[in-house]
């Protein structure tokens, strides 16, 4: 028999811990961490007997399912958790992005019931997305994005991940049907909090959504999602990794600059963003080429990333209608869809959709 999927922080036990550790720990003591909604992560402080080994943590990180049961049913129905546990069995091993080191993962896709025990980057600091960020920190996370999606460029073979791959059509079906039904939730229930641009680009976007909804082309990689500064770590004052990228309940084969634009379209202040953009894109495409990436015009990457504008919008619709609603969600929500459509209008993207 093998061992049990401890999907909750009382199950977190002792001897639960030695067993996946192997090393024998006698006490835990946990705290929760992080402000995502989909999930549960809990920093556990471990207590071995004896000395702690040299190679086992003295603390770790521990995400779970969510205990609001409509983010748990949203991740069932979306497949949430088990794309964040194959990422990192399957594809995190061979990335030079910087993820956290895992010392255990599982789930049953069946029921969602998971775990997964992650390595403990603290003194890193987690980005925060209603603030923005530095024109500096914005580079570090550019930079880090095509660790993430130079070697996989064009690969083939991530077909035959079916997790990751899915059924491109059946995807796009769904989205055609749910997301009109999300724009017309999130507009009632915003109605006295979103500004004109919104409304201007959500209209734009959802007159010609066939036209976004497009299968991804020879240019497609593994992209992450959700590439924002909730999701990134950033070496504190004390020390710690430069950058690190977690959350991965989104991940997916798509175009590459979607999280570039997802990106900088958010985690910069409106008036840095349209000075350092222009910079911050040229310099990923100058490192994509470095990093061996060939046959992607300089204008093509421009195409996109204005097109990929869009994606913070859809996002903020869709996950307000399917996660636990919180105030800071609200917020953070409301400063994404005014950010992305402030950057999609600034890129004249709603006019690719009639080009």
């Amino acid at each position: 028999m093998g061992i049990p999927i401890a999907d909750t922080p009382e199950a977190l036990t002792p001897a639960w811990l030695s067993e996946v550790l192997g090393a024998p720990v006698a006490a835990v003591s946990s705290s929760y961490v992080g402000t995502g909604q989909m999930c549960d992560s809990v920093r556990l402080t471990l207590g071995y007997e004896g000395p702690v080994p040299d190679d086992r943590p003295a603390s770790v990180v521990a995400k779970l399912p969510a205990a609001d049961p409509t983010s748990r049913a949203t991740a069932l129905q979306l497949r949430s958790y088990e794309n964040e546990v194959r990422f990192y069995q399957q594809l995190a091993p061979e990335l030079p992005m910087r993820t956290p080191a895992v010392f255990h993962a599982d789930i049953d896709v069946e029921t969602a019931s998971f775990v997964l025990l992650l390595e403990d980057l603290a003194p890193a600091e987690q980005g925060d997305q209603l603030a923005g960020c530095t024109v500096e920190r914005a580079q570090v996370a550019v930079d880090e994005l095509v660790k993430l999606h130079a070697p996989r460029w064009g690969d083939r073979s991530l077909l035959e991940l079916e997790w990751l791959a899915r059924d491109p059509e059946q995807g796009r079906q769904f989205m055609l049907a749910m997301l009109p039904v999300f724009w017309s939730g999130f507009r009632d229930r915003y109605a006295e909090r979103l500004g004109p641009e919104v409304h201007e680009v959500g209209d734009s976007l959802f007159t010609a959504l066939d036209r976004y909804l497009v299968p991804a082309d020879e240019h497609a990689t593994v992209v992450h999602g959700d590439y924002r500064l909730d999701n990134l770590l950033f070496g504190g004052a004390g020390g710690g990794v430069p950058i690190a990228v977690v959350d991965w309940q989104t991940c997916a084969i798509g175009s590459a600059l979607t999280d570039v634009a997802y990106f900088i379209g958010a985690g910069l202040l409106e008036d840095v963003r349209r000075e350092a953009e222009g910079d911050l894109l040229r310099r990923y495409h100058d490192l994509l080429v470095v990093a061996g990436i060939d046959g992607y015009s300089w204008d093509r990457c421009q195409a996109d990333y204005a097109l990929g504008s869009f994606a913070g919008l859809v996002m903020a619709l869709a996950a307000s209608m399917l996660v636990e609603r919180t105030a800071r969600g609200d917020d953070m929500f409301m400063a994404m869809a005014h950010r992305h459509a402030r950057h999609a209008l600034d890129l004249d993207a709603p006019a690719l959709l009639t080009s």
